[in-house]
């Protein structure tokens, strides 16, 4: 499938919408809801089978992915807000919580994640520090940015969990 050309326009969440999806343990999409299907803006014959990072903006930072791999393939649940692209290369933010789902052996069986409209807070702080992690990636590399990024948690005193929390309440 060819990769959509990112544009200006931006989609929002109400506040009532909640975005269900459901991979694979490699991250093919096994499962959308209607309002993931709708603001993906393809078909769920198009999406069932995809890889999710067919949903990947080009200005997400890698760090926020190498983040949420480690830590669902730990069977731990990860907050994070990312930016999506949509068919028509529209892109939409989102809060998302993403967990594994294990067998009766403890294996993982799938991730599930549960996406919401970010708050405004988080919309203030977010696109700025995800353009400066990328920035830091194209010119010093993925240890550089994960760097940068737990200085600025440093500063804060705060977990990666507690900074991204914070910013939704």
């Amino acid at each position: 499938m060819e990769q959509p050309i990112p544009n200006k326009n931006e989609k929002f969440l109400s506040e009532d919408d909640f975005i269900v999806s459901k991979t694979d343990t490699k991250g093919v999409i096994a499962y959308g809801n209607k309002s993931f299907i709708q603001l993906s803006g393809y078909s769920d014959k198009e999406l069932l089978g995809s890889p999710h990072s067919i949903l990947r903006h080009p200005d997400m930072p890698q760090i926020v992915f190498k983040m949420l791999w480690n830590r669902i393939l730990k069977k731990e649940e990860i907050f994070a807000y990312v930016k999506n692209l949509s068919k028509d290369g529209s892109y939409y933010w989102v809060f998302a919580n993403v967990t594994a789902t294990t067998d009766a052996q403890g294996q993982i069986r799938d991730f599930h994640s549960v996406r919401r409209k970010p708050s405004a807070k988080s919309m203030e702080v977010i696109p700025s520090l995800y353009r400066e992690l990328l920035s830091i990636e194209k010119s010093q590399g993925l240890e550089a940015s994960k760097k940068f990024l737990d200085e600025q948690l440093n500063k804060q005193g705060m977990t990666y969990d507690e900074f991204v929390l914070s910013l939704q309440h």
